[in-house]
C-alpha cells in the first residue's frame, strides 16, 4: 500500500513539474518559445521639430538591441507576417528650459525626445502595447542646442529609450 501511494506522489510530481515551464535568460528578456521572427518597422519622424537622422539612429539601435539580446532574427518589411512586430513615430523633440536663474535668465535647458509605439505579437499570449516613450537630458544654457545636440541624442537619450521599449516589451517592465 505504502509503494502505491509513493508510486502516485512520485507520478503526480513530475506530472505537475512537467506541466510547468520558466524563461530565464541572460538578458532578462523573455521570448514565447513559438516566437523566431520579429520586425523593428523604420520609426518614422512626425516631430514638428526634426533631426534629419534621429528616425535612422533609433530604429538601428532598436534593431540591434533586439537581435543581439534576443534570438528573433530581424526580418524584412516585405515579410508577410513577423511573430513580433515593433511600429513607432518620433512625435515629439523639443528644447526647453529645465532651471532659470533669479534674473530670469536659463541656467539649464533640456532636450525632450517623444516616441510613440506599437509592439505586435502574433505568438504566445498575443499582448501587444502601444505606448509613448520619453527621454529627456539637460545641458548648460551657456551652449548652443545645435552645438550640444548630437551626443546628448547619442549618450543619453536613444540609449535610454530604446532600452524603456525593449524592456517593456520583454521584461514586463
Amino acid at each position: 500500500m505504502t509503494t502505491t501511494i509513493r508510486t502516485f506522489i512520485a507520478f503526480a510530481i513530475i506530472a505537475l513539474l512537467g506541466g510547468c515551464s520558466v524563461h530565464y535568460s541572460t538578458t532578462g528578456a523573455s521570448i514565447d518559445n513559438e516566437a523566431k521572427t520579429v520586425n523593428v518597422r523604420f520609426i518614422e519622424n512626425r516631430a514638428p521639430i526634426t533631426n534629419p537622422t534621429l528616425s535612422q539612429k533609433i530604429t538601428q539601435k532598436l534593431r540591434d538591441k533586439v537581435t543581439s539580446q534576443t534570438r528573433l532574427t530581424q526580418v524584412g518589411d516585405n515579410e508577410p507576417r513577423a511573430d513580433y512586430e515593433f511600429r513607432g513615430a518620433i512625435t515629439g523633440y523639443s528644447f526647453s528650459n529645465a532651471a532659470v536663474t533669479n534674473v530670469d535668465k536659463a541656467a539649464t535647458s533640456r532636450l525632450n525626445v517623444t516616441i510613440n509605439i506599437t509592439f505586435i505579437k502574433r505568438v504566445g499570449d498575443k499582448k501587444g502595447f502601444t505606448q509613448s516613450f520619453t527621454r529627456s537630458a539637460d545641458f548648460s544654457a551657456n551652449q548652443l542646442p545645435s552645438a550640444i545636440e548630437n551626443s546628448l541624442l547619442e549618450s543619453n537619450i536613444i540609449p535610454g529609450i530604446v532600452d524603456d521599449i525593449f524592456n517593456r516589451a520583454f521584461a514586463n517592465w
